[in-house]
């Protein structure tokens, strides 16, 4: 989102311009791992792709982290050779299929997961199929697995239409009940379809998080509207390595955006 107020330096002069915005770290975005067959929104990965995947990242020096680990490392000036691993929805695959994975190689990732809906399936996506969200003790194994828990909101909705109040609900219920579940806050939050505005961002940093992860923030890009690399079944080796090379143009418009009903251009006001 808009520049962090707090980082603000004197203004610069005419002999000493300003240091160009560093590129924001690159992150990947996952959702479901499972059978790839039955996919009309392209967000669905095998096990094996995935492990393909995680083996390409290690054997070039790259291990994957969840965002939170991330930016902190950023912060530190450690963040050579890290990548941000993301899984949306909290399917109950990933305690299955994903984890394993990611202890294999040495990786850890974060998992926005919806409070709202445990063990309830993703009834947002009018194609299906249906699969089954990670349940309250999931998300704690989860957890315990050393796996960050972020909020993708409490049901999976587009926060850019919702009431004021419902935001409120959406960002701030969604983190007391992650922190009843796993007794930790989440400090990050993904935006539902990837649609957000100023507002909706306002409202995540005011709940207390420290981040919000978007899908391609443009202009908008910062703390709050982290952009990401969408990966799917199709994506092999040249495929990672072209979206390494050129992040933001792998992470424009995934296929889960034909979900959202009335989709807005991401960081759109209404």
């Amino acid at each position: 989102m808009t520049a962090d107020p707090t980082a603000r330096g004197p203004r610069p002069t005419r002999t000493c311009p300003p240091a160009p915005t560093a590129a924001p770290p690159w992150i990947l975005m996952y959702h479901s791992v499972a059978d790839p067959r039955d996919d009309p929104y392209g967000i669905t990965v095998a096990a094996d792709r995935l492990d393909h995947h995680l083996r390409w990242l290690r054997r070039r020096g790259l291990t994957g982290v969840g965002v939170g680990a991330l930016l902190r490392a950023r912060a530190a000036g450690r963040d050579r050779g890290l990548v941000g691993l993301t899984f949306d929805d909290g399917y109950a695959d990933f305690l299955d299929a994903a984890l394993p994975a990611l202890r294999r190689h040495g990786c850890t990732a974060t998992v926005f997961v919806l409070p709202g809906r445990p063990g309830g399936t993703n009834e947002w996506d009018p194609l299906g199929p249906r699969r089954p969200l990670l349940t309250e003790s999931g998300i704690r194994e989860a957890a315990e697995a050393g796996m960050e828990i972020g909020s993708h909101g409490l049901v999976h909705r587009d926060l850019t239409r919702a009431t004021d109040e419902e935001l409120r609900l959406e960002t701030r219920s969604s983190r007391a009940l992650i922190r009843r579940v796993t007794g930790e806050p989440p400090q990050g939050f993904c935006y539902p379809y990837g649609t957000f505005d100023q507002r909706v961002a306002d409202a995540v940093r005011d709940a207390g998080y420290t981040y919000g992860c978007a899908i391609d923030p443009g202009p908008l890009t910062g703390p709050y509207a982290l952009p990401r690399t969408h990966i799917s079944q199709a994506d092999r080796a040249a495929h990672l390595w072209a979206k390494r090379l050129r992040p933001r143009r792998g992470s424009l418009t995934p296929p889960e955006r034909a979900a959202a009903p009335r989709p807005l251009p991401v960081g759109g006001g209404r």
